[in-house]
């Protein structure tokens, strides 16, 4: 326990007066206040608290659940040295699961008129800023007996941003874009490709593509390659309502929805599309809009740090209004929305026609794989009826799904696993069949 000057000196007094007004009991009261006395000497050489000097650095965001250190700079103005035990205080969720009691506390020595550096850390496991707390310092005497203890604010924030796991499946659909870009020879031709060179036909290949005054002129069939057209525009919407916050596994629908946008950002910065984000529920929550191609990944994955999903009804009507907004020329409008019938029903359709009719829609939805276990369980009258019950829940999404269908809206409704891939290939088939 850490004593104030004022309690140690009014104890050894206490203790003297005892000694001196109670002789039977003066060989007790002269050692307590020898000791108290040692105690007060201790605390007055002990270095003052409120007067050290703290700095912070290291780093600032950092991947979810991926390490980070955070420096505390701790200088010592008195002229006689800091023993001290500090405690550098975060929240929770800041730290690895079972390492915050001791990754937060140190013990060192600074000499007079010294610095010295701490490092702390951290290992978040929620997506997000988390604010260091105070840092707490308990200075020790030279005897050790008492302790001057003090608190500071030191600020600092460390972003978590999402993991993007989904980043193992980038080089293989990089790939896929290459040979879509006109590195190898592309032969489907649609409304959003142009010509990209000829050469000598093969057997095969699609005679639609048999350039005629060319093969005239070179005395051999020559066929047109042509490749998807650069610069078009992505728009991904966010709906962070409701139905993003059902958990799948351990984590909420909208991280499974995070992790395919970045895929998606990412391989569409790589083949020249311009990206843009919006998040909405009831308002706009975030938008990252006209960024450069080398500026909008970073800030699609700090914009999506801060994301939480919100206990509220999603107003589908103002997002599709807000996506008209953002968008204004032909786009690819991909909506990470759930698949529930009745917001669907009651909400996105009345207004879908306005989207549909100016934009390319998808609508990526993130399924349950429990569903599939529990409609394959069978076993106790429980099982059944658990079984009956996602049975159900899946013929509704089907139902729901092929309403969105009719109505031109392409749709994935895959585990949170599989969805970023799934995505990542939709993209490339529309943009390879020139409906971008």
């Amino acid at each position: 326990m850490a004593l104030t000057g004022r309690t140690a000196l009014l104890a050894a007094l206490g203790a003297l007066v005892v000694g001196l007004l109670l002789p039977s009991w003066a060989g007790i009261g002269t050692v307590s206040a020898v000791l108290l006395l040692g105690i007060l000497t201790d605390l007055a050489l002990a270095a003052p608290v409120r007067s050290l000097r703290l700095t912070r650095g290291g780093a600032t965001s950092t991947r979810l659940g991926e390490p980070a250190e955070v420096q505390l700079l701790l200088t010592n103005p008195a002229n006689r040295p800091l023993r001290a035990a500090v405690r550098d205080a975060w929240p929770p969720s800041a730290w690895a699961p079972g390492t915050s009691y001791e990754a937060s506390r140190h013990t060192l020595t600074v000499p007079a008129g010294e610095s010295r550096r701490l490092t702390t850390p951290l290992a978040p496991t929620r997506r997000g800023d988390h604010h260091a707390h105070r840092v707490t310092i308990r200075s020790t005497g030279p005897l050790g007996l008492a302790a001057r203890q003090g608190s500071h604010h030191s600020p600092w924030t460390l972003r978590a941003l999402p993991p993007f796991l989904s980043r193992k499946h980038l080089p293989s659909r990089l790939a896929r874009l290459r040979e879509l870009d006109g590195r190898t020879s592309v032969l489907a031709r649609g409304q959003g490709t142009e010509f990209d060179s000829l050469r000598e036909y093969l057997p095969g290949d699609d005679v639609r593509s048999i350039d005629w005054r060319a093969s005239a002129r070179r005395h051999t069939v020559a066929v047109r390659t042509w490749r998807p057209e650069r610069d078009r525009h992505l728009l991904l919407v966010l709906d962070t309502g409701r139905t993003s916050a059902g958990r799948v596994g351990d984590a909420p629908r909208l991280d499974a929805a995070l992790d395919a946008a970045l895929l998606l950002t990412a391989l569409a910065t790589k083949a020249g599309d311009r990206v843009d984000l919006l998040a909405h529920d009831r308002h706009r929550r975030a938008a990252v809009l006209g960024r450069s191609p080398s500026e909008v990944l970073p800030a699609v994955t700090n914009a999506m740090a801060g994301l939480q999903p919100a206990l509220v009804e999603t107003d589908l009507r103002a997002l599709v209004s807000t996506t008209l907004r953002t968008a204004p020329h032909r786009s690819l409008v991909v909506l990470f929305t759930g698949l529930d019938a009745h917001p669907i029903e009651e909400g996105l359709l009345p207004h879908l026609p306005l989207l549909t009719k100016h934009h390319e829609v998808v609508l990526a939805a993130v399924a349950d794989p429990r569903l599939d276990e529990l409609a394959t369980t069978r076993g106790t009258v429980t099982d059944i009826y658990h079984a009956a019950a996602a049975e159900q829940t899946r013929a509704d999404r089907r139902r729901t799904a092929a309403l969105l269908t009719r109505h031109g809206v392409t749709v994935l409704d895959a585990p949170p696993h599989a969805l970023p891939p799934a995505l990542a290939d939709t993209y490339l088939a529309l943009k390879a069949a020139g409906r971008l």
